[in-house]
């Protein structure tokens, strides 16, 4: 007779195997709730963030930075190495045109243009000995010698006709003819020594040159000495000084610098991005750092030919109204140029501003809880908003590319800004 046994473990399986109606019944619960939810979030649509698009002014603008920087800026310095015995300025003093600033040592240069002095005296003394001495000397020793050969050929024509009478002999005629070949030689010389002496002559060039060369010499004198008087070459302010009494002044070492000029300028750069941008005389609103609270205008002047191949940007020029007197030279400011405005424009913040893989510029809208794809023509930039010329309405809610959305889908705006 066979005996079996069954095993606990095969019973226990085949139990788990099984459910009872009521455990049926849940599972085909849970199952009908998922789906619901399910369906219910799908139909709610995607969390989206939204921007309002607004309507009202628009200035689009170029904003930069700058420096205060005045039309003329002039280094004072020596122009050749001297010490410096005197300063006579001290940074902030205003100055006029051709006032002394520094005084250099010039003992040696003073000597050199008392000499030259001398010289052109010594020379005008000449000329003068020329005309009231030389000449009429010259003069009258050229009358005497015509007298003398006058004298000496009338003394050779009478020996001649003694000889010839037999009262002489030919030794005294030969005498008188030497004595009139002398005579009619210093007639000669005096004549040539009257011409050089006298007005036009040799001498009187002579005399000339050298009193040019003496005048030449002192204008070199003086100038040396001037140039160790440095002078302010136009009216302005002093804005730094380099240099003490007892240095040494090197040359083309600047001692002072000195600002001239009415007119206070901005200097700034953009970048060339820019460009387009940018017209002669649009103004600006211009803010220094030293003083936020107190902003100023400028206008437009100058706008490089070139651009800064380096750098990528270009150089501009700005002018500042005369009655803004609080700025200094070299100051930092913050300029903002209006390009264009725009008294009632849809704007729309930049950001929310889209582009296609073609450059296309578009937007997604939420139209009644899902999102549109709407096609924009923009217009003016400003800062952190766009004009919208096209595509937009105000009061459209524009879905933030910051949150994930496609055409078409379900949204819904879980914030807005």
């Amino acid at each position: 007779m066979c005996q079996c046994t069954i095993r606990p473990t095969a019973i226990k399986h085949n139990h788990a195997m099984k459910f009872t109606r009521t455990q049926w019944v849940l599972l085909a619960v849970l199952v009908v709730g998922i789906l619901g939810l399910t369906i219910f979030y799908s139909r709610r649509g995607k969390a989206v963030e939204v921007v309002v698009v607004t309507q009202g002014p628009m200035v689009q603008s170029v904003v930069t930075t700058g420096r205060i920087a005045s039309v003329a800026r002039n280094d004072i310095a020596s122009q050749s190495t001297a010490r410096i015995e005197a300063i006579l300025v001290r940074e902030g003093d205003t100055v006029q045109a051709q006032q002394v600033l520094v005084r250099l040592r010039d003992d040696e240069a003073s000597a050199n243009l008392t000499q030259a002095r001398a010289a052109v005296a010594e020379a005008r003394g000449k000329i003068r000995q020329l005309a009231t001495v030389t000449e009429p000397v010259s003069t009258q020793q050229l009358e005497q010698a015509r007298a003398a050969d006058a004298q000496a050929v009338r003394e050779l024509e009478r020996a001649r006709d003694l000889l010839k009478q037999g009262f002489v002999s030919q030794s005294r005629v030969d005498d008188a003819q030497r004595a009139a070949t002398a005579s009619a030689a210093a007639v000669r010389g005096a004549t040539v020594q009257a011409a050089g002496n006298g007005n036009g002559g040799a001498e009187a060039a002579l005399a000339q040159s050298r009193l040019e060369q003496a005048l030449a010499a002192e204008k070199a004198a003086a100038t040396r000495l001037d140039q160790l008087s440095l002078r302010s070459p136009a009216a302005g302010t002093i804005i730094s000084r380099a240099a003490d009494p007892g240095d040494t002044a090197q040359i083309g070492r600047a001692i002072l610098t000195l600002v001239s000029g009415d007119e206070t300028r901005i200097q700034a750069s953009v970048d060339e991005k820019n460009l387009g941008y940018l017209k002669l005389n649009q103004t600006a609103r211009a803010t220094a750092d030293a003083y936020p609270e107190r902003p100023f205008d400028a206008l437009l002047t100058f706008i490089a030919p070139a651009v800064d191949a380096q750098r990528g940007t270009v150089e501009l020029k700005l002018r500042v109204d005369k009655a803004v007197d609080y700025l200094r030279p070299d100051m930092t400011v913050s300029v903002e140029i209006i390009t264009a405005q725009e008294p009632n424009a849809i704007k729309l913040p930049t950001d929310a501003v889209r582009r296609d893989a073609n450059g296309a510029v578009y937007a997604l809208v939420n139209r009644d809880g899902r999102a549109e794809k709407v096609s924009l023509t923009l217009g003016l930039r400003g800062i952190g908003s766009t004009q919208v010329v096209k595509g937009l309405a105000a009061g459209d809610r524009v879905i933030s590319p910051t949150t994930s959305a496609d055409d078409g889908d379900r949204v819904r705006e879980q914030s807005q800004r």
